[in-house]
Parts: structure tokens; C-alpha cells; sequence
């Protein structure tokens, strides 16, 4: 990369660190919160899938935009609609409000995302694009394992850890205003509605095991971050517990993020993804035995984040390897769409989990969730495109 894309590109991942942060921070907290209101389990693990609703319900929508508007305009208005909405949650403490403000903080987020991760992955040469999609996921990881820290300051007030992040995003949203606009490469004729759904089809026609890794992750990190408080409290976790453990996966994630991206820029993004895919299936289904020892959970929790940390940056970077230049936006959204469905199934089984059974169940299910992504992975073959799929980057 030049001067000037090295700059955008330091811009980017430090605003996708921003944005990690308030998720990191958001997730576990409302948990909390509720936790000790009284409300259930399942109710609670609901009430997060807000968030990727949100993400769901704007993502066919997002493709024309991006196009028409640029990269800029798509990240300044999602980065807005993020800091307004953590900053009105002290404003009315209720189930349903709070739930509308996940919604739009869930739509400003995919936003963000969205923008930044096309643009980088249009800009990324071919041999660093693992590289650069890991440095993304890197700074989102330091982001999202700094947040839950904020929990801790919910017994000085329910409001200020809400209004930290709120002033923390604002802050970011700022240096947006720096990056100089660009549209994406218009290879399409169309990029209206029907037009966004045709390239999903496309997107699944080629690269459709590439999004499986993103569904895991989000799967995982929900369950994780949303459900793993109410268990640990219900299993006399202390709050203090569970504010080490969480960070110790995303800690976990911080420390392999890039060397798996490098990795996998010499190896292969499938091989990579499969080794990383069955280590989770094993850190998981030991972390269900060891229920028990907030010793053996953290240990667990770390060689899973060192392992399976990655697999959202690696989905990415394998789904950019299988399809041309061209469905390189309908691309991304689709790996927002699965990491969206994983993360709205996550929280609810998991919730629904931890009120009927017994046990580690709750992290032998994520570990089956892992060990099924590893077995299509390990089937797949690829479809040849006949559009430019293996041009230079």
C-alpha cells in the first residue's frame, strides 16, 4: 500500500476498534443488568439478538448506497447512529426501548462495518489481504475485549458505562471526516433491490462455505458475551469472574489474529480455517468438563480465542479469494447476514439452554456449532467462476 492508503487503512481498523469497544462493553452489561432485575434467561438472550436484527433488516438495503454515495457516507452515518443510541440509554430504563435502541445501534454497526470492510478488502493487494482483514479483526478484537471492562462500573451507576462509550464513539466518528471518498469498482449494470438479491445468489453459488466461519463467530461471541454471565452468576461466578474470563477469549483472539492471517496468506485460507475450526471443537468440549474451575475456564477461554478468534477475519478473507471483484459488496453483506443469524441463534439457544438443562451443556453446544462448520468445510469444492476470479487484486 502507498502513504495514503496506509493512512485510510490505520483510520479504518481504529475506527472498527471504537466500534468493538461499545460492543464488547454493551452486550455483557445489559446482560448484567438484567440478570439482576430478575428477568429470565431466555428473555435476556432475546433481548440481545436486537443488535443482529438490526443488522438483518438493513442489509439488502445497503448495496445501492454503498454505490451510489461511497464508502464515507455509508461509515459517517452508521458511526453517528451508534453514539447517539448508547447515549439515550439512560434516558428510559425499559425492556422495549432499550431493545429499539440495540435495533438501530445494530444498523449504525453494520454500517460501519460494511463500509470499512468492502473498502478494505477492495484496496488489498491479494498476498496481504489476509494480512489486512486480520489487522481488522485485530483492532476490533483489542476493542471488544476493553469493553467489558466498562461492566465493573455499573455499580457506581447504570448510566456511566453508557455514556463512556457513548463519548468513545463520538471521538471516532470525528476521524471520519478525514478519509478522502470512494465509490466501489462499478462492474454491475444494476444496484437496485432485486439486483442485491441475485448477487447473494451469485455469492452463494461460489463461496457459500465462507460464511459459515462468520456464522460460527458470531454464534460464539454472542453465546459468549450475551449468555455466559447469567450462567456464571447461576452457577456462583463472581461478577469480577466474569469480567476476567471474557476478556481472556477476545485476549486469546488479540495474540493469533495476525500470525493466522499471515498464516493463511501462505498456506491457504482452507487449511487454516479447518485447523482453527476443530481446535474450537476441542477447546469448547473441555471448557464443558471443567464447568466448574474459573482456572480451567480461563485457560479454555484463551487457547479458544488464540484459535477460534479469527475465524470472522478468516471467512472474510477466503470469501474475497472466491469470488470476483465485482461481488466483492454482496459479499460482505452476506458475511454480515451469517454472522447476524449466528449471532441472533446464539444468545436465544443459549439462553434456552442454560433455563432447561444441566451441566456444560451450554459449551457443548458451541463446540458441535464448530465441529459442523469444520465437516463442510473439509467437503467443500469450489465452483469456478468464469468472471474474473483469479485477476490480480
Amino acid at each position: 500500500m502507498n502513504k495514503q492508503s496506509s493512512l485510510r487503512f490505520w483510520i479504518l481498523v481504529g475506527i472498527v476498534a471504537i466500534s468493538g469497544f461499545s460492543q464488547g462493553m454493551l452486550l455483557p452489561l445489559i446482560a448484567i443488568i438484567f440478570e439482576q432485575d430478575g428477568l429470565s434467561s431466555s428473555m435476556n438472550g432475546f433481548h440481545a439478538t436486537g443488535l443482529y436484527l438490526g443488522i438483518l433488516l438493513v442489509s439488502p438495503l445497503m448495496e445501492a448506497p454503498l454505490r451510489r454515495f461511497g464508502y464515507k457516507p455509508i461509515i459517517l452515518w452508521g458511526g453517528l447512529a451508534v453514539a447517539l443510541s448508547l447515549a439515550l440509554f439512560p434516558l428510559w430504563k425499559s425492556f422495549w426501548f432499550w431493545f429499539l435502541l440495540r435495533l438501530i445501534i445494530g444498523i449504525g454497526d453494520h454500517m460501519l462495518h460494511f463500509g470499512t470492510q468492502t473498502w478494505i478488502t477492495s484496496f488489498s493487494p491479494g498476498d496481504k489481504r489476509g494480512r489486512n482483514i486480520s489487522l481488522y479483526g485485530l483492532f476490533f478484537g483489542i476493542g471488544f475485549a476493553a469493553g467489558p471492562i466498562l461492566t465493573s462500573l455499573v455499580s457506581v451507576s447504570e448510566s456511566l458505562p453508557f455514556m463512556i462509550s457513548a463519548a468513545i464513539s463520538l471521538v471516532a466518528w470525528g476521524a471520519i471526516w478525514f478519509l478522502q471518498n470512494e465509490k466501489p469498482e462499478q462492474f454491475i449494470q444494476t444496484s437496485s433491490f432485486l439486483g442485491t438479491f441475485q448477487r447473494f445468489g451469485q455469492v452463494w453459488k461460489y463461496a457459500w462455505v465462507s460464511l459459515l466461519p462468520p456464522f460460527g463467530y458470531g454464534f460464539l461471541e454472542t453465546s459468549l458475551n450475551g449468555n455466559f454471565p447469567v450462567y456464571a452468576l447461576r452457577s456462583g461466578i463472581d461478577i469480577s469472574a466474569v469480567s476476567i474470563l471474557l476478556p481472556a477469549f477476545a485476549g486469546g483472539a488479540i495474540i493469533f489474529q495476525l500470525p493466522l492471517g499471515i498464516m493463511s496468506d501462505r498456506f491457504g485460507r482452507k487449511p487454516v480455517l479447518m485447523a482453527v475450526m476443530l481446535s474450537g471443537f476441542i477447546a469448547f468440549t473441555a471448557a464443558g468438563m471443567l464447568e466448574q474451575s474459573v482456572l480451567g475456564l480461563f485457560i479454555c477461554f484463551f487457547i479458544a480465542g488464540m484459535l477460534v478468534g479469527s475465524t470472522f477475519s478468516l471467512g472474510i478473507s477466503y470469501m474475497a479469494d472466491l469470488l470476483p471483484k465485482q461481488l466483492l459488496p454482496a459479499g460482505n453483506l452476506m458475511c454480515g447476514i451469517f454472522f447476524s443469524f449466528g449471532s441472533i441463534t446464539g444468545p436465544f439457544i443459549g439462553g434456552l439452554v442454560i433455563q432447561y438443562f444441566q451441566g456444560g451443556s451450554f459449551f457443548y453446544v458451541i463446540s458441535m456449532i464448530m465441529f459442523a462448520i469444520f465437516i463442510a468445510l473439509v467437503t467443500f469444492k469450489p465452483v469456478h467462476s468464469t468472471s474474473g476470479k483469479k485477476e490480480a487484486f
